[in-house]
Formats: structure tokens, sequence, C-alpha cells
């Protein structure tokens, strides 16, 4: 397949096109759902912003496609973006992202409770396993589409190249609220958003494409983790953010000691993966046969 800017083809898709993309779709979001609150007055402000948030990725994938298409020259926009791909690769690349989110969730909570920051509880209720359950398609799905989907192969495209996966991860991790963490947490958990959002894109090359591995990772890693301190253990008021992570109540590992060592070790795992992989890829299309880049 001939990259975007090739003869016949369109050229990339300029950079401030991508950099206004998403926020045009999420103030439409926020926009639209303000009159909710005329028809349900009892709503309240995180309501409405979920409401958004939920126009938003409806509007994103109304709008992704023809977008693709026209700014990448592909006719099939859904494949490209490893969305579409043959079940038993989304079957097996999805059960492998779980997995791994799984292996991790249990190394951290082990460390935890071995440094005696955390005690356990084993106590699992209905609603927190609904919650949890919401989070992996909710969260997972709607994250990777944006940032492993579109934004990498968008920046691939471009005039980044070889720099479109750590300038995906970047971004991830800047759009998060990591500035919300005090001190020296904040620049922590930024790392950690960082390492999650390379780890993500690794998923995806060595799920030859395939998006369901990077979403099964990601979306089991949220609902798993929020499963873990809603229920499975009870983490210490007293223990040190710089081990578990900043946050009281919800604690977000990503920006601790425990969590980076979880990440360096998938990382590492990864990196030899890929390097044994003949001819990793982004480009779910062609797994079976060459292995596109995005």
């Amino acid at each position: 397949m001939a990259a975007a800017g090739e003869p016949g083809l369109p050229p990339p898709p300029h950079w401030l096109a991508t950099l206004l993309y998403m926020p045009l779709l999420l103030a439409a979001g926020w926009l639209l759902a303000r009159p909710l609150a005329l028809v349900a007055p009892g709503l309240r402000a995180d309501q409405l912003d979920l409401a958004g948030l939920v126009l938003a990725l409806l509007l994103l994938l109304a709008t992704l496609p023809r977008r693709i298409r026209r700014g990448w020259g592909c006719g099939d926009p859904w494949c490209r973006l490893g969305v579409t791909v043959p079940w038993r690769l989304a079957l097996s690349s999805g059960l492998r992202g779980l997995t791994v989110a799984a292996v991790l969730l249990v190394a951290l909570t082990a460390g935890l409770l071995l440094s005696g920051q955390a005690r356990w509880l084993g106590e699992l209720r209905p609603a927190e396993v609904a919650n949890a359950l919401a989070l992996v398609p909710g969260v997972g799905f709607a994250e990777e589409l944006l940032f492993r989907g579109w934004l990498w192969g968008e920046l691939a495209l471009g005039r980044w190249g070889r720099q479109a996966l750590p300038l995906q991860a970047l971004i991830f991790a800047l759009v998060h609220p990591w500035y919300r963490a005090p001190g020296l947490l904040a620049p922590a958990l930024l790392g950690g958003l960082l390492l999650l959002g390379v780890a993500l894109a690794r998923q995806r090359q060595l799920d030859h494409g395939s998006l369901w591995g990077a979403v099964g990772l990601h979306g089991g890693l949220v609902g798993g983790w929020f499963l873990v301190q809603h229920g499975l253990v009870a983490i210490r008021t007293e223990a040190p953010g710089w081990w578990v992570g900043p946050g009281q109540g919800d604690v977000n590992p990503l920006g601790g000691l425990s969590g980076w060592i979880v990440l360096a070790v998938l990382l590492a795992a990864q990196r030899t993966a890929v390097a044994r992989a003949r001819r990793p890829s982004t480009g779910a299309c062609r797994a079976s046969s060459s292995g596109a880049r995005p």
C-alpha cells in the first residue's frame, strides 16, 4: 500500500488539522450536551460532562471513516484502524491483551501487599464488577481508537515518520490530568502515562495491526485496577505516593515506582518480542501478508 503523499494519493494531513480534530469534536460534544440540563434539571455537572464525552465519541465514529478515506487515501478505514480484522485475530489479540493486563495487575497488587502498603479484603460487589466491565470497552476502545488507531496513523503519514510512536504516546500522556497530582508526583504520573502509551502501541505492533490487543490491555488495566482498589485490597492512607502513586481513595499507580516497575518489565518483554518478530506491523489490512505500516 502506497503512503499518503505519493503520486495519485492525497497529501499527508496538515498538522493543524490533526491538532484541532479531537478538540473540535470534544467541544461539539460538550455543546450538544448542554441542552440536557433543560430537559433533566437534576443532572449534575459531571453527568453532563460524561454525556458530552459520549456524544464526542459518537461524532468521532461518524466522521472518522470519511476523514481517513480523504486524508489517508484508504478505501477501508476500519480495517486500516485495526478494528475490522479477521475474527480469530481479533479474539486472540483481545484475549492476549486482557491476559497481559491481568498479569500486570497481579504483580502490582502483590507488590503492594508484600510491601505492607495494602491489606487484602477480597470483597467484590455486583455494582463494582459492572462498573469495571463497562470501563473495559468504554475507556479501552475509545482511547485506543483515538490514539493507537487514528492519531498514530495520522502522525506516521505526516512528517513524523518513526517519531510517530513516541509522539502519540506523549500526546496521550499530556491530555490526561497528570498535572493535578501534587509536587513531584505530577511529572512521575506524566512519565507513567508516557510509558503506557508506548506499551499500548507496542502491543498493536505485536498483534499484527489489530487494535483489539491494545483495547484489552488498556481496558483491562483500567477496569481491573478499579476492582483492585474498590473491593480486593485497601491501600493504606499513609502509603507513600512515590511507591503507590498519587491519589486519595483513587490511587493511580502509573505515578508511583510500583507502576513504573511493572511497565518497565512489560516494555522489556515487548521489545524482545518485537525484535524477534519478522515484520511487526501497525496496519491490520495487510497483516496476513506483508505487514503494512500505518
